[in-house]
């Protein structure tokens, strides 16, 4: 069965672009655990985005977040203050 997720990320000023090479960092990964990524949206102020985000299992979905790459992004996501 599968599972959908939603993620939800505060990014404060001036943590858009550490946020941005986060994600260009780690979310080309998620095709390689059968992750889709459904919608992905920002608010207008570039304050707020939200992802849905669906895997077949909740393995998958670990998996994808104990993937070594994403681990070594994580500095980016630190820095961005998400």
């Amino acid at each position: 069965m599968a599972v959908t997720y939603l993620m939800l990320a505060r990014l404060p000023e001036g943590g858009l672009d550490a946020f941005d090479a986060y994600e260009g960092a780690v979310l080309p990964l998620l095709a390689e655990y059968g992750g889709i990524l459904e919608r992905r949206l920002r608010t207008l102020d570039d304050q707020v985005e939200a992802h849905l985000i669906t895997f077949a299992t909740s393995e998958d979905l670990a998996a994808y977040r104990a993937d070594p790459r994403r681990c070594a992004a994580a500095p980016l996501l630190e820095s961005s203050g998400a």
